[in-house]
């Protein structure tokens, strides 16, 4: 048995001012908790709520690609090894709904053109995500950790991608031990410069500092802001272990929220 928990950030972009639009995902990932429902429903829910909110960078509030598209990405991964993520599908406002069917398949991943004729085939909605202009160096993902009374993690992640790449660009949010990494007892997300956080696997990296050391979850994340990212670089990431309640922690005003039940 465990302890209900949830925590939630916004991206290493967007800054404190949108820490009340976290919230309210957070509230509606707790009701879920609350009620029994699982870690999985709970993570997706809450994420879909950052998905349709236009403050950030994932699902309606994507940006333009240097090609003027709008491609999203997304990912979840459970506790007992299930993992779906999708990379750079067009007409989908909440891509963290077709990455979590994708745990229930032999297939772990889908992308662009085949990612979205697989989800036509199974009802998901196809629709025009009209984007927003890109800002320099906002890297707004959004995630979602989930803790339900069972001891059992759910991860969630979507984005946009990062202001001016291309339409082929992947960065860290679809990629495992990348973006996200989730185990027994223990989950991370990471938020920022994709590239930087791809090229040091920082969310496995954390992970298993923090599972086979001593130290705690916010030294932890602390270890790896400081051994793998430059102070000029913006990266956050969250947490969420067995024991106690959600952290996060950023090089930059990441808006994030927790929530621990009874």
């Amino acid at each position: 048995m465990g302890i209900p928990a949830v925590i939630a950030h916004g991206g290493a972009g967007p800054g404190p001012e949108r820490g009340e639009n976290v919230k309210i995902a957070v509230r509606v990932a707790s009701k879920i908790l609350e009620s029994g429902g699982s870690a999985i429903d709970a993570a997706i829910e809450a994420c879909v709520v950052l998905e349709d909110d236009p403050a950030f960078n994932a699902g309606t509030g994507s940006v333009y690609r240097t090609d003027g598209s709008v491609l999203v990405d997304a990912s979840i991964q459970t506790c007992d090894g299930r993992l779906g993520f999708v990379i750079a599908m067009s007409n989908t406002p909440n891509p963290i709904r077709i990455a979590a069917a994708l745990l229930h398949e032999e297939i772990n991943g889908l992308a662009g053109k085949g990612a979205r004729e697989w989800a036509d085939k199974r009802g998901f909605r196809n629709s025009e995500v009209e984007g927003r202009t890109p800002l320099e160096g906002i890297g707004d993902t959004v995630g979602v950790i989930t803790r339900d009374k069972n001891g059992f993690f759910a991860c969630a992640t979507s984005t946009g991608g990062c202001s001016f790449r291309p339409p082929g660009r992947v960065g860290d949010v679809p990629l495992p031990g990348s973006g996200f990494w989730t185990e027994k007892g223990i989950a991370v997300a990471a938020t920022g410069n994709g590239e930087v956080i791809t090229k040091n696997l920082l969310s496995y990296r954390i992970l298993n500092k923090f599972s086979n050391s001593s130290d705690s979850l916010e030294d932890s994340i602390s270890w790896g802001l400081n051994e793998f990212i430059d102070d000029s670089i913006s990266v956050g990431l969250i947490s969420l272990s067995d024991t106690g309640k959600g952290v996060g922690l950023a090089n930059t005003d990441m808006p994030w929220s927790t929530w621990i039940g009874n």
